[in-house]
């Protein structure tokens, strides 16, 4: 399978880190996000290899990406204009083929075990095109809350509500059947995002699988203050 590292991001929320540092580089205890996820995806060949869009700071993340032990399995693309998490899909369908094809945002640190997810997407129940990773948040109102049925496919989605209805949130990451990257395309435009465009019109369809390790957005700097204390506490500084 191929995966697809969303990079692309500005970071506002981060300044001024970001005014210099790609959001993907940000580090957390010395490990930049983006290669704690190529470790994440390459371990034991979960995933055959990755594609990573790139916009602020571009040569940034060029020179990191061709420093990288993993650098002759990932492939770079520039958006000279953002497209959008879902254009980006859409810009690239040649490359990711007719296949399942592994999504995740790169500005979460996490522990995924990737093989897992995969191994649950293909024993997802019938009728399901997505598998989405679940994590439970410390911060609800800030995250898309999610129900789930019995089964664990997922019912409704509460985007940074003020009294959501639970703590199991959307983390982001997912594996996407091609009916998905045909949806997006169906909108019939270059610039998609896939969280509000994309994703809802699959309610029923969506199996949501919680992670037992380590998972946190790092999209604020009380985000990122929270990662390095407790990345440090977990052994896993570099």
């Amino acid at each position: 399978m191929r995966a697809v590292l969303l990079a692309a991001g500005l970071g506002t929320r981060l300044r001024p880190l970001t005014e210099r540092v790609p959001k993907c580089l940000v580090p957390v205890q010395g490990q930049p996000l983006l290669g704690i996820w190529f470790d994440l995806l390459f371990h034991r060949d979960a995933i055959e290899r990755a594609l990573v869009n790139t916009h602020w700071l571009a040569g940034e993340v060029e020179r990191f990406v061709a420093a990288s032990p993993w650098a002759s399995r990932v492939d770079l693309v520039h958006e000279p204009d953002l497209l959008g998490t879902g254009g980006t899909l859409l810009a690239n369908r040649a490359w990711i083929g007719d296949g399942p094809v592994l999504v995740a945002h790169a500005d979460n640190l996490t522990e995924l075990d990737v093989a897992a997810l995969i191994a649950a997407h293909r024993a997802r129940p019938s009728g399901a095109v997505i598998t989405m990773l679940a994590f439970r948040t410390d911060a609800p109102r800030s995250c898309g809350i999610l129900e789930t049925d019995a089964r664990g496919i997922v019912q409704a989605f509460h985007e940074k509500v003020e009294d959501p209805p639970g703590d199991l949130a959307n983390a982001a990451v997912y594996v996407f059947e091609p009916e998905v990257i045909a949806a997006a395309a169906a909108l019939d435009r270059p610039v998609v995002d896939l969280s509000t465009e994309v994703i809802p019109r699959f309610l029923g369809r969506i199996l949501a699988v919680e992670t037992r390790g380590y998972h946190r957005d790092i999209g604020s700097p009380e985000a990122l203050r929270l990662a390095e204390a407790e990345w440090r506490q977990r052994g896993r500084a570099a």
